[in-house]
């Protein structure tokens, strides 16, 4: 057992010695709070609709967080560590994430009353715990594996009245051609930006307003072209170049990156994090360069119609699109795979393939990228499922996820079993009533 100093279990106001706080748990040298625990009970019980007594939830999310301690325990003694960088990008992917859905940044802030450079601040230390709480799991469970014979014998182990009911899924397969955008338009999309810089610098426009008319990214548009604070690593490298150059009010040269042309200028500067205004314009092909990769794909569909080639041959020879190099599938964000129920697909995708039968591929159809570049695709419908209960011919692929899933929850079970008895932890009397998955005190 390894013992730690104590550490005194009642914290107390430095000026009159009332109570404020009480430490709840001690695992290793980590202290949990009873306002922490209270605090994330409280969460979890508006936002998913606990009904559990308040004393049973508490007691959920208590084990839980021990269980996390137990881990930073672990990351430890076995010196496991996170950069600042990986902190900072997962904290920049969170910040992004909480800002969409309040709808701007303003909005966040005025919600929080604190800036989103306070907020992410305040948020720092629970993300690394957070962090390497889920690299010490993936460290324990790199080596967990499955077998057919394994996943076989799982399936055959499930009541039968229990297995889950699948929902009809596709799999789509796309080639795309991006028209080759023609000097002219450069040229023009160019002198257009240069005229906008030209009426900002001579005080007859505001970069704001323009922004508003003309700019090209729908979501800054609508605040002035304003885009928040953000810092390096977020943005396309060449726009932070040259952003983080400028001063405040200055106006950055013509920008080129992947999304179009920009001109910036900067709004404020706070230690690491800047905030700037763009506008964007995106060239556009010509009418006569998309009607050619109209006719390209078509061309590229008939031959595979006739036999000449295969779909995937096809997608690696001439589609446009990064996956290329996984067969054109589309994935599904949700869970990253390559089946999509019909309602997780995007209308445009939905209303092609419904009409088309399994191994049919589309007529050209047009869309805009991620990135809102116009461009043509064809749709290949892959694969069709029936709604069905889950079948190892049918979803083997879920199964054996679904058995690896439990493995790792099981090595990850008997590692804590372990590690509770090598590790000093004290839990306060008034949780030892607590029903505990584990024996947390020894």
């Amino acid at each position: 057992m390894i013992l730690l100093l104590f550490v005194p279990w009642i914290v107390r106001g430095q000026n009159h010695g009332q109570l404020i706080d009480k430490v709840v748990a001690k695992v290793g040298k980590y202290a949990i709070l009873e306002s922490e625990v209270k605090s994330q009970a409280m969460q979890i019980k508006m936002q998913q609709g606990i009904t559990l007594g308040e004393k049973s939830l508490e007691c959920k999310v208590l084990e839980k967080m021990m269980q996390d301690k137990l881990m930073l325990h672990k990351a430890d003694l076995d010196s496991i560590v996170v950069s600042d960088d990986q902190v900072e990008a997962e904290l920049n992917h969170r910040m992004r994430y909480f800002i969409q859905q309040f709808g701007s940044q303003e909005k966040f802030e005025e919600f929080y009353k604190k800036s989103t450079v306070e907020f992410k601040e305040e948020m720092r230390p629970q993300i690394k715990e957070m962090m390497l709480v889920n690299q010490v799991q993936q460290t324990l469970t790199k080596d967990v594996k499955t077998t057919p014979t394994e996943v076989k014998r799982f399936y055959a182990s499930l009541p039968k009245d229990s297995l889950p009911k699948i929902n009809s899924e596709v799999e789509v397969a796309e080639i795309v051609k991006l028209p080759p955008i023609n000097a002219a338009e450069i040229k023009k999309v160019r002198d257009r930006l240069n005229d906008f810089r030209e009426r900002i610098l001579s005080g007859q426009s505001s970069f704001k307003t323009l922004a508003v008319l003309y700019s090209e990214d729908p979501q800054s548009a609508k605040k002035g072209g304003e885009l928040g604070f953000f810092t390096r690593g977020e943005m396309y490298k060449e726009f932070e170049a040259a952003a983080f150059q400028l001063k405040e009010g200055e106006i950055s040269d013509i920008v080129e990156t992947e999304a179009g042309f920009h001109i910036i200028q900067m709004i404020k500067r706070k230690g690491d994090y800047i905030n700037v205004r763009h506008i964007l314009l995106i060239p556009k092909p010509s009418p006569e360069d998309l009607q050619k990769a109209k006719i390209e794909l078509d061309s590229i569909a008939t031959l595979i119609d006739s036999g000449k080639i295969t779909f995937a041959e096809a997608v690696k020879k001439f589609s446009d699109d990064p996956n290329k190099n996984n067969g054109g599938l589309l994935l599904n964000p949700a869970n990253n795979s390559s089946l999509f129920e019909t309602s997780e697909l995007a209308p445009d995708v939905f209303f092609v393939i419904d009409k088309l039968d399994v191994g049919e591929i589309s007529e050209p159809v047009a869309f805009q990228t991620q990135d809102h570049k116009d461009a043509y695709r064809i749709l290949y419908l892959k694969r069709r499922t029936e709604p069905h209960t889950a079948n190892l011919k049918e979803d083997y692929d879920k199964i054996q996820q679904w058995y690896l899933e439990k493995k790792k929850a099981e090595t990850i079970h008997d590692w804590v079993e372990n590690m509770i008895r090598e590790t000093f932890i004290k839990v306060d009397k008034s949780y030892r009533n607590c029903e505990f998955e584990y024996s947390w005190e020894h």
